[in-house]
């Protein structure tokens, strides 16, 4: 790892808890995963929130991680990406 890299791991785990970290990096997977499953179906936010009617700016801040949605909010969102919510074991 890098200097850079080595440090934010130093800095998070001096900051949050081995379960807080879980959960943040959790959520950035999911953010991700929505991401490029919106990209790869050649969807824009703006058609997004056309099929799925969840407006453009909070299907954004889902993307920027700055709110979270509600489960039927997300289904909502998922289901024109092909996708759908998961609970599998951890």
């Amino acid at each position: 790892a890098s200097a850079i890299g080595s440090d934010w791991e130093e800095l998070r785990a001096e900051f949050y808890s081995a379960d807080e970290i879980a959960e943040m990096d959790s959520q950035a997977a999911i953010v991700v995963e929505f991401i490029k499953a919106r990209q790869e179906r050649g969807i824009s936010r703006k058609e997004l929130e056309e099929l799925s009617g969840v407006s453009q700016s909070s299907i954004a801040s889902f993307e920027h991680g700055r709110m979270n949605q509600t489960i039927l909010s997300l289904q909502k969102i998922l289901k024109p990406l092909g996708k759908r919510l998961a609970i599998i074991p951890i």
